[in-house]
């Protein structure tokens, strides 16, 4: 008798321990979608900008507003908010999120929360620009950043879906670079800088990088969805093969216009961001048709663009 029961006490500890442990990974498992829903590290691309072009104002003898540099930096927080959320709404509509456990539509179940959630981002974004606008008694800053935001709904949102003709990259470099640095340079400075555009052009280039390492896992859902981003035109292998060649080029722009003069020595400091831009390509070369590996390329390449935009920036300061 008392070894039946025994066994009873031991079977139902052991259940409890099971149960425990099984309830334990689905909450880590749900964590780390949310997580993935919500992509901390993608807020590099809002952070990068405002430093660059900040430091761009500072090394050419501009007296920072520090109080502009807080209220742009957090507007452009809640702008990219907007655009990853919005971006989930949109895709949602295609069908390419299908298999896409991550997408906050999927997680939630509930596209107008998010939709609507996203547009709250957007229109608090918008005010800080408008407060700076206002201080400022100039409209230029609003008008590159509502042009900014224009081209982002154009990206994913009906009727134009541009990205689904394959201009997602040129979008991303225009808007993050170009138009973003301008704007951030000219609301320090009320003018413009062909150092800034310079500078502008190799972020850009440095955001765009991560859009297009980020659709190697996808392939099959966004040509299934009609989607015509640059690795369904060329296909893995022939994206792996250019990848090496577009952070060459991206490297190799700050050198030559240290040579012209128009970047600091000290900018020459990205290069020791060259191990990472290495390691992605690797990545990349050996994992391009192995989507459960390849998709953590987009990650390294987050960790890319932000390394080399802080050092750049720094390189100005300096």
């Amino acid at each position: 008798m008392n070894n039946f029961f025994g066994k009873r006490v031991l079977n139902n500890f052991y259940g409890f321990v099971m149960t425990s442990k099984t309830t334990s990974m689905v909450a880590n498992h749900q964590n780390k979608l949310w997580m993935a829903a919500i992509k901390p590290p993608m807020y590099a691309v809002a952070v990068i900008p405002i430093w660059v072009g900040t430091a761009v104002a500072s090394k050419e003898g501009i007296s920072i507003n520090w109080l502009i540099f807080w209220i742009f930096l957090m507007a452009a927080i809640l702008i990219v908010a907007w655009s990853n959320l919005s971006n989930d709404v949109f895709d949602s509509e295609t069908g390419i999120d299908v298999n896409k456990a991550h997408s906050l539509v999927n997680l939630t179940g509930n596209k107008p929360l998010i939709y609507w959630l996203g547009n709250g981002c957007l229109c608090l974004g918008i005010s800080g620009i408008l407060t700076i606008t206002w201080w400022q008694k100039d409209g230029i800053v609003l008008g590159l950043i509502l042009l900014c935001c224009f081209l982002g709904y154009c990206y994913q949102g009906p009727p134009f879906r541009l990205g689904y003709q394959g201009w997602g990259e040129l979008i991303c470099f225009i808007c993050y670079g170009p138009l973003a640095l301008s704007a951030v340079y000219y609301s320090q400075t009320k003018s413009w800088s062909s150092t800034n555009l310079a500078a502008s052009v190799t972020i850009g280039l440095t955001t765009s990088l991560i859009l297009f390492c980020s659709h190697f896992h996808q392939l099959e859902d966004d040509r299934a969805a009609g989607k015509r981003s640059p690795i369904v035109r060329l296909g893995t292998a022939k994206s792996a093969y250019l990848l090496p060649w577009l952070c060459g080029f991206n490297y190799s722009l700050p050198m030559i216009f240290i040579i012209l003069g128009q970047f600091p020595l000290w900018t020459s400091s990205i290069l020791v961001t060259l191990p990472l831009a290495v390691r992605l390509c690797r990545h990349v070369l050996v994992n391009h048709n192995q989507p459960q590996k390849v998709s953590q390329c987009k990650f390294m390449a987050v960790a890319l663009h932000f390394s080399f935009g802080m050092l750049l920036g720094l390189g100005f300061i300096l």
